[in-house]
């Protein structure tokens, strides 16, 4: 089993601000450039101390949020590439769709992965509704966007025999040729992430690794179907090193304390959904089949916790924004407790599901001190990492696609 620390590098001070968003309206003037850096400095160190104990590190990609500060991920890749030494370094991920020149950024994802001696691996997401405003992108034919520039980008990082002419429908560029080419042939492993039925059968269709957020115990039923579907396509069947898990995590010597820190942590869920309602859902990013869903299902508001709803063991459906660190714990959101605590809840979830190779865990976010961060990566790489790598032997990093 592999373990990543992702960790969205938010802005806390300006949540105690009475804002009706903490997206695309909020004045830059509730940011102060020295706090931002020390939030980044934070984060990398951290993200060394993973390289310590064998934690591998991942970041993602928003733009005019005081949620998260990672408006950059190609910085942070090529920062971390040079900076570590050992663990892979996942960017999940680019909002390929909302980018003027795929081209430069298959470039920047090969020059990162020689950097780092071939430890790059690329997610690749379609970008939430309100990231089109910042990107002053056209939610029309979004998806069809955002396919197009995967295959786009896989080709321009795999091809090896000199330029080639691109015509697509979205995307059009002369002399592809990709220089250096990346360290890992054909080009570095691709993750995805869905949350549906429909994104989860396109990406098993198409070979690419599939990261799911936030599921819980629903993330079965998508690895059943990526499974099934995987086969039908030609593929082998797929292992664990094909699936990933974003989900957050604190550990503490005493339990009390892991839940306190739970709680900080928890400050991502709580922040996460507040949108100003005009950048929820713009016309076309949705299509009149998921809308009426939307609609049933009353989810068409800014303060969107039920954005992201979660089922506890009993069936019982919470909403991940107000739901008690207990519930989330039993839902599988969160993994939180003493190191055996810890490791028994992410067996006991992980032989449910069926076998995740990659967990993608949250262990900072909201309020957290650093500190209190450090502690807990530093707990979990030291006593609860060894022994899941022991029980789950065989899922080891993903390789690069064939």
């Amino acid at each position: 089993m592999e373990v990543f620390h992702f960790t969205e590098q938010a802005y806390p001070d300006a949540w105690k601000h009475d804002l009706d968003s903490l997206r695309n309206t909020i004045p830059s003037s509730y940011c102060e450039p020295e706090k931002a850096r020390e939030i980044y400095r934070n984060a990398q160190d951290g993200w060394l101390l993973c390289d310590e104990l064998g934690i591998n590190i991942a970041f993602n990609e928003h733009h005019s949020s005081a949620t998260c500060l990672s408006a950059s991920p190609e910085v942070t890749m090529s920062i971390m590439a040079r900076m570590t030494n050992n663990v892979q370094i996942l960017p999940i991920g680019f909002q390929i769709a909302n980018r003027p020149n795929l081209v430069l950024l298959a470039e920047q994802i090969a020059m990162a992965d020689v950097i780092s001696g071939g430890r790059i691996q690329t997610g690749f997401v379609k970008g939430a509704p309100y990231e089109l405003s910042p990107a002053n992108s056209n939610p029309g034919r979004y998806l069809e966007r955002f396919w197009e520039g995967v295959d786009l980008i896989t080709k321009a990082l795999s091809t090896h025999d000199g330029p080639f002419n691109y015509e697509g429908k979205h995307y059009h560029y002369r002399q592809v040729n990709v220089w250096p080419r990346a360290w890992q042939n054909p080009h570095p492993p691709v993750w995805i992430p869905a949350q549906s039925p429909g994104s989860t059968i396109e990406i098993a269709r198409k070979g690419y690794n599939l990261a799911v957020f936030l599921a819980g115990r629903n993330l079965k039923k998508l690895m059943d179907l990526y499974k099934q579907e995987t086969v039908a396509a030609g593929f082998p069947s797929p292992g664990p090193e094909k699936f990933g898990y974003l989900c957050l995590c604190a550990v503490a010597e005493d339990e009390a304390e892991a839940h306190r820190r739970a709680y900080d942590i928890h400050g991502y869920l709580r922040t996460t959904g507040i949108i100003a309602e005009a950048f929820v859902n713009p016309p076309g990013y949705q299509s009149p089949e998921n809308n009426a869903k939307w609609l049933r299902k009353g989810q068409l508001r800014g303060r969107a916790g039920t954005f992201f709803p979660a089922t506890k063991k009993d069936g019982t459906v919470i909403n991940q924004a107000q739901a008690s660190i207990e519930d989330l714990v039993d839902a599988n959101i969160f993994f939180v407790g003493t190191p055996d605590q810890v490791y028994d809840q992410i067996c006991e979830f992980n032989d449910h599901v069926g076998g995740v190779g990659n967990f993608v865990m949250m262990f900072d976010g909201g309020e957290l001190p650093h500190a209190d961060m450090i502690d807990s990566i530093r707990l979990f790489g030291d006593k609860v990492l060894p022994r899941l790598k022991d029980r789950y032997p065989n899922a080891s990093v993903v390789q690069a696609a064939e």
